[in-house]
């Protein structure tokens, strides 16, 4: 055929005019310049990003006639028949159709034989993924001592299929992802050699759409401009392409955003009836909430989001009043339910569900705004009733003491405070009050918690301890366990330390007397003393012993029936 694609026809022909792969072409060109380049290389990356093009190069850098030169010349004729595709020196082998051992035993009996006018004999096998075990184990020894005529170069798009032993004995190159601002400016400057006119948002769009890949932009390139009647236009080229308008994506996340079920659903019905693939657009819709996400929360936004700066500018603007931790909700479901939508044989019922279940989730508030919420609450609470204790006697706060001081001394022991009792009163009500009620736990556990504060080694030995009676300015103290607990907490110095902290809870001075508990030992002492007692009046009647004389025999056992 006489037309050739822009694929082809504009292929770059040297290392400078590569695109987006300067990381690979510079190290290429100094190893030429220093005569260190290897014998086997390896080039890996996705699709359509210049593998083979660079592979062509090499092989034309080393086979020059000025050569090795980074800089072929390009009118020679190696170079020549390099770039034609018909040089006897230069092998391209596609490892796809050549995968069998038969094939590399046939190429390693080929390359004991010299070139026959250029300098190297290069092959060049591309996808050599697609080699089999048995070819590349084949491969092995002629890989790793070659003669020195001969080179490998080998493109692959999935290097983690090749054996360790051959990636061992290549020098490795990593094509990366050509960026959306590079392929546009190739695209353009091919439109205008070309003399065509295609807007900017049109060539950015079809960007966009190749995913990284030169190969697939210039393709989409030449599909637009085939089917274009003049100048290709945004609608037309969507229409082409079947690519999803970004102001739907817009609108529908808008939708998201305001719990609009309306506009969303009926988003949804237009692009289907125009035949829009839903797989893709959820992948758009993911896609989107996550650059919203980035765009939120990240300053360096040009670097991770790769969209022109007015899109940017939209987005800033469209999540400028929404939560991230809300975003994060949405991106969360949406990205979960990606399998679902995928495998779905009914795509658009699968994505109205997680549009649904999308309606359904509550705003999370983010953490400092729900710290700033509550110390905005307890400033409005009176400090007694901060710090309350719970039902199970847990002090919560650090004003603990604070509340214990008032809740406690100014409403049940101060007969002049908050009408504790009437004036005049000789016994303060608290002592009845809680006597009436049994309140003396919740007493206890109050009191033992300022000890426990204060006092750790002195509430290690109060941790069975309990309030028997409060009478007056007397507090009477129960002591469960041994006379060891009882004479480690009546010594003087802990009972100043009880005295102060006493007064500083009821808020007068108090009487402290400790009683020892009597265990449930101690009462069965008089039943024990008494069976004993039936046993031996048991073993001295009369009976007994004539019994035992007459039969020659001993007593073994009593029992108290």
């Amino acid at each position: 055929m006489s037309y050739l694609v822009f694929a082809r026809k504009y292929r770059p022909q040297t290392f400078d005019t590569v695109t987006g792969q300067e990381h690979v072409t510079r190290t290429l060109s100094n190893a030429i310049l220093a005569g260190r380049v290897a014998h086997a290389v390896l080039f890996s990356g996705p699709r359509g990003t210049g593998k083979t093009t660079v592979a062509r190069i090499l092989a034309k850098a080393m086979n020059c006639i000025n050569g090795p030169t980074p800089a072929p010349c390009n009118v020679c004729r190696s170079c020549t028949e390099i770039t034609s595709g018909n040089s006897v020196d230069v092998l391209e082998i596609d490892g796809a159709s050549n995968n069998g051992v038969e094939n590399v035993r046939d190429l390693r009996d080929n390359v004991k034989y010299k070139p026959a006018y250029s300098k190297y004999k290069i092959y060049i096998i591309d996808e050599v993924h697609m080699l089999s075990t048995p070819a590349f184990n084949a491969l092995l020894k002629t890989l790793e001592e070659p003669p020195s005529h001969v080179m490998f170069v080998f493109a692959t798009t999935e290097p983690h299929k090749i054996p360790v032993t051959i990636l061992s004995r290549c020098q490795r190159h990593d094509f990366k992802r050509i960026s959306l601002d590079l392929i546009t400016g190739q695209m353009a400057s091919i439109c205008g050699k070309e003399d065509v006119a295609v807007s900017e948002e049109s060539l950015l769009l079809i960007a966009r759409a190749a995913g990284g890949s030169m190969r697939d932009a210039l393709s989409l390139l030449d599909l637009v401009l085939s089917c274009s009647d003049g100048p290709a236009n945004d609608e037309n080229l969507r229409n082409i392409l079947g690519i999803v308008d970004r102001r739907i994506i817009f609108k529908i996340s808008e939708a998201i955003l305001r719990s609009d079920i309306n506009v969303l659903l009926d988003s949804l019905d237009d692009l289907y009836e125009k035949g829009h693939n839903i797989k893709e657009l959820y992948s758009d819709i993911l896609e989107h909430f996550r650059d919203l996400l980035v765009v939120k929360i990240d300053k360096n936004v040009n670097k991770l989001v790769n969209l022109p700066s007015h899109e940017i500018d939209l987005m800033k603007e469209q999540v400028k009043d929404v939560p991230s931790t809300f975003l994060n909700q949405v991106f969360d479901l949406l990205y979960r339910e990606e399998p679902a939508v995928r495998f779905s044989p009914n795509p658009k019922l699968s994505l109205e569900m997680v549009f649904f279940s999308m309606f359904q989730i509550k705003p999370a508030l983010p953490i400092d705004l729900l710290i700033e919420k509550i110390d905005g609450l307890r400033q409005k609470i009176p400090v007694k009733r901060r710090n309350k204790i719970s039902e199970a006697g847990t002090v919560y706060g650090s004003d603990a003491n604070e509340y214990l001081k008032t809740e406690i001394s100014e409403k049940a022991v101060d007969p002049y405070k908050n009408g504790g009792y009437e004036a005049g009163a000789k016994e303060p009500q608290m002592a009845n009050n809680l006597e009436e009620s049994n309140d003396f736990i919740k007493t206890w556990e109050r009191l033992f918690a300022i000890i426990s504060e204060k006092h750790p080694s002195l509430a290690a030995n109060m941790t069975k301890c309990s309030i028997r009676t409060i009478a007056g300015n007397r507090l009477e103290i129960e002591v469960d366990g041994n006379g060891f607990n009882l004479s480690r907490i009546k010594n003087s110095k802990n009972i100043e330390i009880l005295k102060n902290v006493c007064r500083e809870f009821f808020g007068k001075k108090i009487e402290i007397v400790f009683e020892e508990k009597k265990t449930a030992e101690g009462k069965k002492a008089p039943k024990k003393n008494e069976s004993n007692q039936l046993i031996n009046d048991a073993l001295n009647n009369p009976l007994v012993t004539d019994a035992v004389e007459l039969f020659q025999g001993r007593v073994l056992d009593a029992k108290i029936l």
